[in-house]
């Protein structure tokens, strides 16, 4: 299931309007500035990217050439481009050493790209230049989650509430972390109170279905599975989620018609066809179960082995 993941970028405004900035042709690093702005809030990013080139092109205050920086970089963020978005929250940094939004934005780019250790140092820096800052121990903790550190993400989400008490997405994220560590009480109350703040978190209600499944409470995760698919009516991953929840407690025909649903919105979930055609086979649909373990195993050969002795022992 996909987990939410906080990238929280800091965009830079300097005093001059929008609107004024418009009125006449650029000319100082401001105005270019304020128009790249402009154009990036209307989806224009490369146009936006060329007018921050601009603008650290020409002299000006520090604070000024770090916030164009900063903005080139969002800019390139916003096209995947870390490389590129590292590289200029590095000059802005290199103006403005002091300012620890700079090294904040650095780590989610960071982060983004996989480099987990120099988003973890990133987030540090800007910490410690502001210990106040609930971003920041939220996006350390991802990336130290990412690291298979789950107690020390677990410490980071924590401060991160001391800090902001309504943070749902903190406590989905504390959520994640204790279900790794399959401590899952802990992960349901953490659901559960990112569901008070955020009702429509359809992830939350995902993963607190997932943690109650791993308790054996096949109802309470079946509720958590309808709940989801109220706000999401064409993930495919809830249905495959709901429809091992359904066999599990041997409803042999609604897990059918999940797996059938999973199938239609992702015809290459191969587990899908595996786990409706162990149910064909109960049916004894010995035929259409055939096709079903045929094409589970063509789209993954590695689930040959996991079904071989069910296949094996339903020979005449």
């Amino acid at each position: 299931m996909s987990k939410i993941k906080a990238a929280y970028l800091i965009v830079f405004l300097l005093g001059l309007s929008f609107q004024a900035a418009l009125a006449q042709s650029p000319a100082t690093a401001e105005d270019y500035n304020n128009r790249g702005l402009e154009r990036q809030n209307k989806g224009d990013i490369d146009g936006a990217i060329e007018d921050y080139t601009k603008a650290v092109g020409l002299k000006a205050k520090p604070g000024t050439i770090a916030t164009a920086y900063n903005n080139r970089a969002n800019a390139r963020m916003s096209k995947n481009d870390f490389e590129g978005a590292i590289a200029d929250y590095t000059k802005a940094i290199q103006v403005q050493p002091n300012d620890f939004e700079n090294y904040y934005n650095r780590g989610v780019a960071r982060s983004a790209k996989g480099d987990n250790d120099g988003a973890i140092e990133d987030f540090s820096r800007a910490i410690v230049m502001s210990p106040q800052f609930p971003l920041a121990y939220n996006n350390r903790g991802n990336a130290r989650k990412a690291k298979g550190d789950a107690d020390g993400a677990i410490a980071d989400y924590s401060k991160a509430l001391e800090q902001q008490p309504r943070y749902a997405e903190a406590y989905y994220n504390r959520g994640v972390a204790f279900q790794s560590k399959a401590d899952f009480d802990g992960a349901i109350r953490d659901y559960s109170a990112a569901l008070v703040l955020a009702p429509r978190f359809t992830d939350a209600y995902v993963n607190r279905g997932q943690a109650k499944q791993s308790k054996h409470d096949l109802d309470g995760a079946i509720a958590d599975y309808n709940a989801a698919l109220e706000l999401k009516t064409d993930e495919a991953g809830i249905y495959f989620a709901r429809a091992t929840a359904r066999h599990e407690k041997r409803d042999l025909n609604g897990a059918l018609r999940d797996y059938s649903k999973t199938i239609e919105l992702d015809p290459a979930a191969a587990e899908a066809y595996a786990n409706r055609a162990v149910i064909e086979s109960l049916q004894g649909k010995r035929s259409l179960a055939d096709q079903d373990f045929e094409k589970a195993f063509k789209l993954a050969p590695s689930l040959k082995a996991r079904f071989k002795e069910f296949i094996e022992g339903r020979r005449p």
